[in-house]
């Protein structure tokens, strides 16, 4: 009887350990930590809430700033980072299209308007002609500019150019502006020497320009370049992904996007 007993404690301890070890296992699965890349400066604390709200989910959120708009995407495809977060669809698009990038939206995050600034003149009319006007050279954010300085009456653009439009695109000039294509960072911190320029806000805010510098800005309605969370399409229906957007779309995430970027960024959700 106790060697009978002896065997049956064995069998119950050996397991309870490997139902603990399972468990363990499991747990292990559940939390999860996903590296997510963004653009330095503002959005770093809209992440550090992200963060916060991630965790309460059982994600571990760690975040890998970038200072230019060519590496999240590259990081990302070569699996160095599991998602990021910066860039619009015309973008991507325009980056898969060169590079054949198997990446995708997985939920929208914020839109932060395009701006036209100047430090020389209070409005659009006041640009001169033969005035300088810098634009970004990629061809998303290039073609968003054109398109703003086209709904601003300083271009006009031939018919089809669409969202991508380039300087070729330009049917019409009446100020003879010479339009200047420049690194997307470079804009906003050669406005001293332009009469105006087409300026990212984050980039804006990065230069030191400020809302008084802006004289006109894209319209919000049925604009195409509200900002999202991108993965690989392999991990398009991980778990995470979802938890991870989930834990963006929040009310303190909301809050966060105001303070940081002081009106100038909307939840895009």
């Amino acid at each position: 009887m106790i060697r009978i007993a002896f065997a049956l404690s064995r069998r119950t301890v050996l397991g309870a350990l490997s139902a603990a070890l399972l468990m363990g296992t499991a747990g292990a699965a559940m939390a999860e930590t996903v590296k997510v890349g963004i653009m330095a400066g503002e959005d770093e604390a809209v992440w550090q809430v992200v963060a916060e709200e991630a965790a309460k989910k059982g994600l571990t959120v760690e975040t890998v700033p970038f200072s230019d708009y060519v590496q999240p995407n590259e990081a990302l495809a070569n699996g160095e980072i599991g998602a990021n977060a910066f860039q619009h669809g015309p973008y991507l698009e325009a980056q898969i299209q060169q590079h054949g990038y198997e990446i995708e939206p997985a939920g929208y995050t914020l839109i932060q308007p395009i701006g036209l600034y100047s430090r020389k003149h209070e409005s659009v009319a006041e640009i001169p002609d033969g005035g300088s006007v810098g634009i970004p050279n990629d061809p998303s954010n290039g073609g968003r500019a054109l398109n703003l300085l086209a709904a601003q009456g300083l271009i006009t653009l031939r018919d089809g150019a669409g969202i991508l439009a380039t300087a070729l695109d330009v049917e019409t000039n009446p100020k003879n502006l010479q339009i200047r294509e420049l690194d997307a960072g470079i804009v906003g911190r050669s406005i001293e020497d332009l009469d105006a320029g087409v300026v990212n806000t984050d980039w804006a805010a990065k230069s030191g320009l400020k809302a008084d510098d802006r004289i006109a800005q894209e319209s919000l309605t049925d604009n195409p370049y509200r900002n999202f969370i991108a993965v690989r399409t392999v991990d398009k229906d991980a778990p995470w992904v979802k938890t991870l957007v989930a834990a963006y779309q929040t009310d303190a995430v909301k809050q966060a996007l105001d303070e940081a970027y002081k009106g100038a960024a909307q939840p895009a959700w």
